[in-house]
């Protein structure tokens, strides 16, 4: 009887644990599924724990205005920076600068001899010699009509010939002047002067050097008391910034500092390299301390909502596939992914460009559960 009590104990633990089994398989047949996947859709069904971990918010237009923070650097103004040529050939025999002078307007830079600037020269004097003997024969003529010894042919043929002498004595002059400047010069010598008041920020000729090119550069004064900070705007945020747009410079030379101005000019075209648009704010350089080539950050304060763009948290958005997407709901609980388009971020959020529009809900948090 023993023997049978005992037996009869284990049938019974064994049933009973045959019984608790399959009520765990129950419970765990009616829990709901975490996921169903609908075609493209993922749903969260009605009891799902995924429901308590997501986050689910509608996405706006922007709503405030933002920074854009692009790289820019500091340029010379073109219409201030003049190459310096020689209109003449010849060869240099005073050089009176040096890289990285300043200079002021009308200062001497260097001296040519040219034989072509001796005959400039010599053009005036000859043009001077027959002003003077037309001149001359027109009192004569003058005097002879006014003796009644002469006809009226003779003394226009004296005017037309004093009015061309006077005529090549002006042009003759001007290409002097034109050449050489004002002033008296020794024959033969070609005298080049600064053009402006400013910097000599390149040299490409020698004391001792033969001029034979006309056309080449043998120096560039560059005034630099008013330079451009030139930034860099992204094509996808071209449109942005405007004629007018105020601006805040921090130059890598000087940490902590910031200057103020206004955009005053905008690129018409993107650059084929970088596919920016460069848009300038001139600024005032007393001092000089804003040298070209500095680099700087610039920074625009843009209008809210101006391209229909929203923004998303970063907590949003998703990588798969190397393709950036987020997970939209389309009815309650049901999300579809969608691909999209981003512009500017920044540590919190991201500017979406195309792939949402305003109003659409978005899982802004646990979004990860659903990445698969």
């Amino acid at each position: 009887m023993q023997m049978l009590n005992k037996t009869g104990v284990a049938m019974l633990c064994v049933l009973a644990g045959l019984s608790a089994a399959g009520c765990k398989r129950a419970q765990a047949d009616d829990a709901a599924p975490m996921l169903v996947h609908d075609g493209a859709l993922l749903e969260a069904p009605a009891g799902s724990p995924l429901r308590t971990h997501l986050v689910v918010q509608p996405v706006g237009g922007d709503a405030a205005a933002r920074r854009l923070d692009v790289p820019a650097v500091v340029e010379a103004d073109p219409a201030r920076v003049v190459n310096v040529v020689a209109p003449l050939t010849g060869r240099v025999i005073a050089l009176n600068v040096a890289l990285g002078d300043h200079v002021q307007r009308g200062q001497v830079l260097a001296v040519i001899a040219s034989g072509d600037m001796a005959q400039a020269n010599s053009d005036v004097e000859k043009a001077k010699d027959a002003f003077a003997t037309a001149d001359k024969a027109l009192t004569r003529a003058h005097g002879v009509q006014q003796a009644g010894g002469a006809a009226a042919k003779d003394l226009e043929a004296a005017e037309s010939a004093d009015n061309q002498a006077k005529a090549e004595l002006d042009r003759a002059r001007a290409r002097q002047a034109a050449l050489n400047g004002p002033g008296a010069h020794a024959v033969g010598e070609l005298v080049l002067t600064a053009p402006q008041d400013g910097v000599i920020t390149s040299l490409a000729v020698a004391r001792g050097a033969q001029v034979s090119d006309p056309t080449a550069s043998l120096m560039t004064v560059t005034n630099i008391d008013r330079v451009f900070v030139t930034a860099a705007v992204p094509e996808d945020e071209i449109g942005l910034v405007s004629r007018g747009a105020s601006a805040d410079i921090q130059l890598t030379a000087y940490p902590g500092q910031t200057l103020h101005g206004t955009v005053c000019e905008v690129n018409a075209v993107v650059e084929p390299d970088t596919h920016r648009q460069k848009v300038r704010i001139a600024l005032d350089n007393p001092g000089g301390r804003l040298m070209p080539n500095m680099y700087a950050t610039t920074t625009f304060t843009l209008p809210a909502g101006g391209t229909g763009a929203v923004f998303v948290p970063q907590s949003a958005l998703l990588m798969n596939n190397d393709q950036i997407s987020v997970m939209v709901e389309v009815r309650p609980w049901a999300f579809q992914r969608r691909i999209v388009k981003l512009g500017d971020e920044t540590d919190s959020a991201a500017r979406v460009l195309s792939g949402l529009t305003p109003g659409e809900r978005v899982v802004v948090r646990g979004g990860v559960l659903l990445n698969d």
